[in-house]
């Protein structure tokens, strides 16, 4: 599938295994949570590690372990389905994780934008999209009201700092 990252369309360098695949050699490899909890010694591989969870998998668990990662994949098996939001928002908000946050599945160019809110910053898209139809679904709006971990600051206290101007 097309990868989508910072508004361009890039190769993507990861490969993901399944559970019973070898082990490439220096490769960058997605990996389950079955898989990582079976083979701790992925950690010490020394090459490039990322995380594959399905939206009915708890990130809490993985508080002290989730900097062994460089990059997670989550799930998103239907449109209509949104717990990887809550997802990425506890792993970008509460558990730090500061690597790739990837949307896999049923990534929609009406969702990107609320995806990236959440924390979002590569999405796996349908081949064949229209690069404009997703450039211009992150560029619809340019202030919120929500706070989220994306950096932006909500509408309210961009009003709080226009008032204090002279």
């Amino acid at each position: 599938m097309p990868l989508l990252k910072n508004g361009a369309l890039i190769d993507d360098r990861w490969r993901r295994l399944a559970d019973e695949d070898p082990l490439p050699g220096t490769d960058a490899v997605i990996v389950t949570l079955a898989r990582w909890r079976a083979d701790r010694a992925l950690a010490g591989r020394g090459s490039p590690l990322g995380l594959a969870l399905r939206n009915s998998e708890a990130v809490q668990p993985l508080a002290g372990e989730i900097q062994s990662f460089e990059l997670v994949a989550l799930e998103f098996p239907k449109f209509t389905d949104g717990r990887a939001y809550s997802q990425a928002r506890l792993l970008r908000e509460r558990l730090g994780f500061t690597g790739e946050l990837r949307a896999t599945g049923q990534v929609l160019p009406d969702q990107l934008l609320f995806m990236q809110r959440c924390g979002f910053d590569a999405f796996e898209i349908a081949k064949g999209a229209a690069l404009e139809a997703w450039r211009k679904a992150l560029a619809s709006f340019s202030v919120f009201y929500q706070p989220t971990g994306d950096g932006r600051a909500p509408v309210n206290s961009l009003r709080r700092v226009i008032g204090s101007r002279p």
